[in-house]
């Protein structure tokens, strides 16, 4: 029980100091009247490469911020609590590539921010995890959230100007890349809680527009 309620609160210990770093940033835009958007991604531009470690703390105002938190936190949760022995190794997947690519493909003009890519990367990885794995349990978590989340798939099409589907398309490719290239690794959690048989048979555009997240 002990165990169990130490894995719970480190899974929440994670994703919640990331989801403060970027109120933080956002905070401190506000204090100081900075516009950090200039940070983001702007494709094929050598100072547009800042963005790719910088986009994902950046977000246009507090409605973008406040939408991206929630699924941050328990998409975080998720990941970290199920593939915790990994899931440092998959946030930096789902956090670095997608800008790559991002800033490699995208078109149009403007700065692409916030962390939407890494809610898609999670969605993705935590979905595609349980099909590749064919793991019960994963299996089950990939259901769940495809059940919550399976509207986001409308993001990755550019319907909605302003908002930076490429982030959106890219950071779900970069989550399900992960979850192939990391199926056999990871399950101690749910291996671990499952009984073993008996017998031998055994993300926005700023700039001349923002893209948002």
């Amino acid at each position: 029980m002990e165990v169990a309620r130490r894995s719970f609160y480190q899974s929440f210990l994670y994703p919640f100091v990331y989801i403060m770093v970027l109120w933080g940033v956002k905070v401190f835009e506000l204090r100081y009247g900075y516009d950090l958007s200039r940070f983001g991604i702007f494709p094929r531009t050598f100072l547009g490469l800042t963005g790719v470690a910088f986009a994902p703390l950046i977000h246009g105002d507090f409605n973008h911020l406040i939408s991206n938190t929630f699924p941050l936190l328990i998409l975080g949760m998720a990941m970290f609590y199920f593939y915790r022995t990994i899931a440092f190794e998959i946030f930096l997947w789902i956090y670095f590539l997608p800008n790559i690519w991002v800033w490699i493909s995208a078109v149009g003009q403007g700065y692409h921010i916030g962390s939407s890519g890494i809610i898609y990367g999670s969605v993705s990885f935590l979905f595609f995890s349980g099909i590749f794995r064919k793991n019960q349990k994963a299996m089950i978590l990939s259901l769940i959230i495809i059940f919550i989340y399976g509207s986001l798939v409308w993001g990755i099409f550019p319907f909605t100007r302003g908002v930076s589907w490429e982030t959106h398309f890219f950071g779900s490719l970069s989550g399900g890349l992960a979850a192939y290239f990391y199926r056999k690794t990871g399950e101690e959690y749910l291996k671990s809680k499952e009984k073993e048989p008996e017998g031998p048979g055994n993300d926005s555009l700023i700039g001349g527009e923002h893209h948002e997240s």
